[in-house]
């Protein structure tokens, strides 16, 4: 079954910010950043290759799982200087790793935060209460 992306041949600037639902505005930024490279009509208009929407289809991946820009271009543009794709997914894993590593410091934080609010939560509801049934009793 093939993937969306492989069913669409040329797509100028203003279809693939719709499909992406961003801006074209990003999508002449990602390519100032050298991530994208579109293909230019006889009128010099941007086209984006099937190529081109499998990477912007990696860059929002990663930034999704809150990777950076520089970042994501190292990990895309990998493929196109080693098309094994080794060098590509070496980086992938090693990048996910730290990226992990980082979600756990980030859960065990949020998770002490919550221990820690409950806790005064708790203090304050109860001494709510107290001050309330303070004022029942007069």
């Amino acid at each position: 079954m093939k993937k969306w992306w492989e069913e669409m041949i040329l797509q100028t600037i203003q279809e693939v910010a719709k499909l992406f639902n961003v801006s074209t505005r990003t999508l002449r930024y990602y390519e100032e950043l050298g991530l994208l490279h579109p293909e230019r009509s006889t009128g010099n208009q941007r086209t984006f290759s099937k190529k081109e929407l499998a990477k912007l289809k990696l860059i929002f991946r990663g930034k999704r799982y809150g990777f950076s820009l520089e970042e994501i271009k190292e990990m895309v543009l990998l493929f196109d200087m080693d098309r094994t794709g080794i060098q590509q997914l070496e980086r992938t894993v090693e990048y996910g790793t730290l990226k992990m590593q980082e979600i756990d410091k980030k859960i065990k934080e949020l998770t002490q935060m919550k221990e820690e609010l409950q806790q005064l939560h708790n203090k304050f509801s109860t001494k709510l209460a107290n001050l309330k049934g303070e004022m029942e009793d007069e």
